[in-house]
């Protein structure tokens, strides 16, 4: 049926978001000013010059299961020349990211000497474009480094919302989407590009059209929909009235898992989701929840670590509408590997979020939320924005959400079991045969590490030895592996594909062995799940 301007409208389950920075798939790095600049000059003009010289490669590359999340554009060898556009616009329209990244490199060469001498007469050497935003200190061992003022870099020409924007279109299955890191998103015919910053409350109320409709005049001259856009553009709503969420009011508690490490818990009075990565809804073979599974609103969104399959802003952006209150880990502040999660949500619209340490405790109506330490996954970098969660209900259930965390140092979680007790639930990540530091992390160091160090430092979360130590620690009856990365319709994001030799799948059967055999409730989770506590 045809839409008319005057019909009342909603949007469609399986509408898409893709929000871009400078063209490119937007992921925690290319928010704040500094990582941006440096992902931009290491990353993608090195992916685009690549390209550009050598697309058969990249064609054949990406067709190799054992490339998947490598460096490799995703166009079958064509649109040479667009990414070549892409390429010289960049060197043309982000020079003073460049000049950006040339002061940084230029600062770590003047700091890179120094062993224990003043650093004052160091600041009148600092390269122009980054005085005042940097301050110079050593750490106990006399390595001399520096720290960002993030909020004033923020402020600065460096941080450009002009290059934000986002994609609209309708997603229909699990495999229609290529790896977006490493490849350029550039325009298709099912496509509509809205050249809006993140921050726009339109995003809002474009997405609260889930269950408020306007009507198709309204929503497309609010979006200045351009006119050969508009009949693409109607093809992204329906008349068609969704069904109406149904609240949980029993007297216990309901916990339900949506793929990889997103699990909504609710109870009559509250409802908290962690590190959301939603699926769409279309017809596929693998049941799952999807956004209309998702409360109208959600009080507390908890993320454990500031990584791009945790921390997803196509999901945020189509459910801020909804979300009360955002909690996320402290950050050390400055460090370029680990950025204020705080700042970068603020900067890209979120004013609700609140900042959680170890042992810290936030007090709800009927819970508390407490921080626990994360240990590992980040390369051994010194990252502090990482924190497990414990959800203590106060009918007396305790659920922990590790997340990815590595159980390197079994001792740390045996003082926190004093704090906490026994779990009555633990949700634990188990993809130990992580990608390695370079992978994530490359852009931002000075210097290429050696082959050897970068296939040691991975991000890998707890291999069958390091889950049975928390196990055995926490004494949970109930044992959840999750955060695996498997469902089909994160390919895009986590480029995971395991089969049953894979490193990740035989620890965690050997987990889910060792569970059954000592009288524990075990799964390893796929699609979704539903856990009720009464």
């Amino acid at each position: 049926m045809k839409i008319k301007n005057d019909d009342l409208v909603y949007i469609k389950e399986n509408l898409v978001i893709e929000p871009l920075v400078n063209n490119w798939y937007a992921w925690p790095h290319l928010i704040p000013p500094a990582t941006t600049a440096l992902n931009l000059k290491e990353r993608h003009l090195k992916i685009m010059a690549s390209y550009i010289d050598t697309p058969q490669i990249h064609a054949a590359a990406v067709k190799d299961p054992r490339m998947l999340g490598g460096p490799f554009i995703d166009y079958n060898g064509q649109r040479v020349s667009e990414i070549q556009q892409l390429h010289d616009e960049t060197l043309d329209e982000c020079d003073d990211l460049l000049t950006l990244c040339n002061a940084i490199s230029e600062l770590n060469e003047l700091l890179a000497p120094m062993s224990g001498m003043s650093l004052e007469p160091i600041y009148e050497k600092v390269p122009d474009v980054l005085k005042g935003y940097v301050e110079l200190y050593y750490d106990l061992n006399n390595n001399a480094s520096y720290r960002f003022y993030e909020e004033l870099l923020y402020e600065s020409e460096f941080y450009k919302e002009n290059l934000q924007s986002f994609n609209l279109f309708l997603v229909q299955d699990d495999d229609s989407r290529n790896f977006v890191l490493s490849t350029p998103r550039l325009s298709t015919p099912k496509t509509i590009r809205f050249n809006i910053p993140f921050k726009d409350s339109r995003i809002d109320t474009l997405f609260g059209m889930t269950q408020t409709p306007l009507t198709f005049g309204e929503i497309t001259k609010m979006m200045e929909v351009h006119a050969d856009d508009v009949e693409l553009f109607s093809t992204f709503f329906t008349t068609e009235t969704p069904k109406k969420y149904t609240k949980y009011d029993g007297e216990g508690m309901l916990t339900r898992y949506f793929g990889h490490a997103s699990i909504l818990v609710e109870t009559k009075d509250i409802s908290i989701l962690v590190d959301p990565v939603i699926s769409y809804g279309y017809e596929s073979d693998i049941s799952r929840f999807t956004f209309s599974d998702l409360p109208e609103t959600i009080d507390y969104v908890l993320f454990t670590h500031n990584h791009q399959d945790h921390i997803l802003f196509e999901t945020l952006l189509r459910i801020r509408h909804k979300i009360k209150n955002i909690i996320v880990p402290k950050a050390n502040g400055g460090e370029l590997q680990d950025p204020n999660v705080k700042t970068m949500l603020n900067k890209i619209g979120f004013t609700n979020v609140i900042e959680l340490g170890v042992l810290e405790k936030l007090e709800l109506s009927d819970c508390s939320i407490m921080g626990l330490p994360f240990l590992g996954e980040h390369c051994d970098l010194n990252i502090k924005s990482k924190l497990c969660h414990l959800v203590k209900f106060n009918k007396g259930h305790q659920i922990l959400f590790v997340a990815d965390s590595s159980n390197l140092e079994p001792e740390v979680y045996k003082k926190v079991s004093k704090v906490t007790g026994d779990i009555e639930a633990i949700f634990l990540g188990m993809e130990c045969d992580g990608a390695p530091l370079s992978w994530l992390y490359g852009p931002l160091l000075p210097k290429p590490v050696k082959r050897e160090e970068d296939r040691s430092r991975r991000l890998s979360g707890s291999d069958f030895e390091q889950a049975k130590s928390l196990i055995e620690i926490f004494n949970p009856k109930d044992v959840f592996v999750y955060a695996m990365g498997m469902e089909p319709w994160l390919k895009y994001i986590t480029s995971v594909k395991y089969t049953e030799e894979s490193r990740p799948i035989i620890e965690s059967n050997k987990l889910l062995e060792y569970c059954e055999a000592n009288g524990i409730e075990a799964e390893r989770l796929f699609g979704e799940k539903v856990i009720t506590y009464n």
